[in-house]
């Protein structure tokens, strides 16, 4: 009885295995994305225009903890983008 229950846990194991780093796998891809791009496809969901993003910089003076802004530089505006958890973006063009 001992070495079914040993056998049955280690197929659990083997079998699972591949699910467990197939979960993680996402998370690595977007970790590599880059800031400006991530904020450029958010403006452009909520109906701003950035047709190339060239940089994006977090401004430390307006962020607050769960709340941070970012100015994000596109080839035809600059947005200040305000972001909190679970909710929309504030965008401002500025110029």
């Amino acid at each position: 009885m001992y070495n079914s229950r040993t056998s049955i846990l280690l197929a659990a194991v083997v079998l699972f295995s591949p699910l467990a780093r197939a979960q993680h796998a996402p998370a690595t891809l977007v970790a590599s994305e880059q800031p400006q791009e991530m904020l450029a496809a958010q403006i452009r969901t909520q109906g701003f225009a950035c047709d190339k993003s060239l940089g994006a910089a977090r401004d430390k003076k307006r962020s607050r903890p769960d709340y941070v802004v970012w100015v994000l530089k596109c080839s035809n505006a600059t947005y200040r983008i305000a972001r909190a958890p679970d909710m929309a973006a504030k965008i401002e063009r500025v110029r």
